[in-house]
């Protein structure tokens, strides 16, 4: 996917699609989630679509949930669902950093040549 360190350094229009791509796969990746937790909230506490939709953004920003927990599926759901978030959301952030981190590693080993 990305060059070898002996190879050039990518275009910049290659580097913005690299950047593209991973913001896509990130943003899937976080709106995937966010559905899980909304169903979650949803059909385990019954709280309305916007509250579930607050709930789970709340938990996975890694803010924690704003709706008291009233059932014990509920509870075990909201432990495993928070668990869940704190792993997706360092992957989205680490998939969203990659190619700028590769694009200064790079850059970096081709002035170390010179």
């Amino acid at each position: 996917m990305y060059e070898h360190h002996k190879q050039p350094l990518a275009k910049n229009s290659v580097f913005a699609k690299r950047l593209a791509l991973n913001g896509i796969i990130g943003l899937a990746l976080l709106t995937f989630s966010l559905g899980i937790g909304m169903a979650g909230y949803h059909f385990l506490e019954s709280l309305s679509w916007l509250d579930a939709l607050l709930n789970a953004s709340m938990i996975l920003g890694g803010m924690g949930p704003v709706n008291p927990l009233q059932t014990a599926a509920g509870k075990i759901f909201a432990s495993f669902y928070a668990l869940y978030s704190g792993v997706v959301l360092l992957a989205a952030v680490g998939i969203l950093v990659a190619p700028i981190f590769h694009r200064f590693l790079h850059r970096f080993h081709l002035a170390e040549d010179k």
